[in-house]
């Protein structure tokens, strides 16, 4: 997996991601087994990263969770949600984890539930 695949990304390491949140770095990885945060290997070597866009205000971005979960049951990989998350869409207007991060959840839920249709 290369981190060109996801351009508007801002890939932090698991380390990075433990000083966001304050906690242990086996947090994070217990966050990202839980489906809490998502995360995929890439750089030069392949090493596990996360997406900055996915913390806000040292928290992970309210309601991430819940649409990783509602990606997951329509049947999507890690990288699947992970794409949709960060292609525009016209219609909420731009990505899925912008409108996320301004608090608007329910419209994101909303589509990413009509994909299991």
């Amino acid at each position: 997996m290369s981190d060109d695949l996801f351009p508007e990304a801002t890939w932090i390491s698991l380390d990075e991601a433990s000083q966001i949140l304050d906690v242990p770095v086996n947090k994070v990885r217990q966050l990202i087994a839980e489906g809490a945060i998502a995360s995929l290997r890439v750089g030069t070597p392949p090493a596990p990263r996360i997406p900055a866009e996915f913390f806000q205000d040292g928290e992970i971005v309210k309601n991430l969770a819940g649409t990783l979960t509602v990606l997951a049951d329509s049947g999507f990989e890690n990288e699947e949600a992970m794409r949709w998350l960060f292609t525009a869409d016209e219609t909420l207007p731009g990505t899925p984890i912008q409108a996320l991060r301004e608090d608007r959840g329910r419209e994101v839920r909303r589509r990413a539930q009509a994909l299991s249709f």
